[in-house]
Parts: C-alpha cells; structure tokens; sequence
C-alpha cells in the first residue's frame, strides 16, 4: 500500500470517528433528555399519589361525619304500608321520592303504621321515640325502606336487639350504614356465606368481621376500608 492510500485511509477514518462522536454526542444529549423527562414524571406520579391520598382521606372523613349523624337512624325494609292518595299520586310522577310522614286526617301515618307494627311484634315503642320518619318508596311498590330516627341510642339497641321477633316475617331492621359502610358489610355477607369467616355484624354502624377458627384465633375485628377484607377471599 503506498503512503498516499495509506494517508487517505487515515482521513477516512478520521472523518468516521467524527462522525460517531457527533452521533455519540447527539445520542447522549437525547438520552440527558430523556431522563429529565423520565425525572418530570417520577415526580408528577409522586404528586397525583399524594393527591389521591388526600383525596381518600378527605372522603373517608366524610362518610365518617355522614355515618355519625345517622347513629341514631334504623332502617325497615320490607314494611307494608298504605298510603294516603296524596302520598301514592307523588310516587305514581315517575321517579322514586322521599315520602315524610305528612298524611290526610283521619289516614294513620306513616310512623303510626311503624309503631302499631312493632307493638304487634312484641316490640315496645312509641311516638315520644321516634324523633323522624320518612319512606323512600318506589313506584307501584307496596313495600319500601323506611328511615326512622330514634330518640336516643338506647331506643335504637334496644330495637335492634328485639329484632329477632321479626323472625319469619318479610321485614328486616337493620343500621342506617353510608354506600361506603353499606358495600364492607355487603361484601363481609358474601365471605360469611362463602364460609372464608365465621360471622359478621354491625354495631353502632361499624362493620365486625368474627375470624374462623379455634377461640384464641377467632378474632372479632372491626373493618374501616373494603380494602380490608382482600385478605379473607
């Protein structure tokens, strides 16, 4: 090979390696990019989770104020009742309403009917314990779930203690839970009859789970989350 192709080799080379180091240089400047970008939405993710932490926060402190004011609360499901013709026009406008305890003289009210009703089962209660009534009825429906709010909470426990004479009839009493409280004690139901927990209950509107297993491992726990209860499927 003669110094004259020998030399042109060398710039060939030359401008190959200039070449690859500006590609390098291009590469490596895409790449710091790249992990600016990638930092940006480590941090971005960071802030939407922190976000959503206080957003779960601040509905669980909601539910747990709405859970409170209805401590007092039972609900009745499966109640016969006759309403007025006031009350059965309203319902027949097409969407289900709340119905209150308003009724035309001489008709028995809504929370008269509750009372006789009770009293009938052995269940003692009166006016003076009731301190609010109101039906949320469907259209053409006899039966609907029925909101009582009771004087004091030792009315209520002592209602919901009495409730097992209603054993054999379509009406049900149960707490006045929130959609949150409603669905945790739904899907506890579901693990119960599943059998992957021996019991569940509520009381004073918390949801108890009763584990399976001998006394020292049949741990009675309250459940705050529905997130709670994944362990036990």
């Amino acid at each position: 090979m003669s110094m004259e192709n020998l030399v042109q080799d060398m710039e060939e080379i030359k401008k190959s390696l200039n070449f690859m180091s500006h590609e390098i240089t291009k590469v490596a400047k895409q790449q710091s990019g790249l992990q600016e970008v990638l930092k940006e939405v480590k941090q971005l993710k960071a802030l939407i989770q922190e976000k959503d932490k206080k957003i779960e926060l601040l509905e669980r402190r909601v539910d747990e104020l709405e859970q409170h004011s209805r401590l007092d609360d039972l609900l009745i499901s499966g109640l016969e009742i006759h309403r007025t013709y006031a009350q059965a026009a309203a319902c027949d406008g097409g969407k289900d309403i709340e119905i209150t305890a308003t009724h035309s003289p001489g008709s028995p009210s809504l929370e008269d009917q509750v009372i006789k009703f009770f009293n009938s089962k052995d269940i003692a209660i009166s006016s003076k314990d009731i301190v609010a009534c109101h039906s949320l009825a469907q259209k053409h429906s006899k039966t609907s779930t029925i909101v009582i709010r009771l004087a004091s909470r030792k009315c209520k426990m002592e209602v919901l203690r009495n409730a097992k004479k209603l054993k054999g009839t379509s009406v049900y009493v149960n707490e006045h839970l929130t959609k949150r409280n409603s669905e945790i004690a739904r899907q506890a139901r579901i693990l119960r009859k599943e059998k992957k927990i021996h019991d569940t209950w509520t009381r004073n509107c918390k949801v108890l789970i009763k584990l399976n297993g001998p006394p020292e491992q049949a741990k009675v726990m309250v459940i705050r989350d529905i997130k709670e209860l994944d362990q036990y499927k």
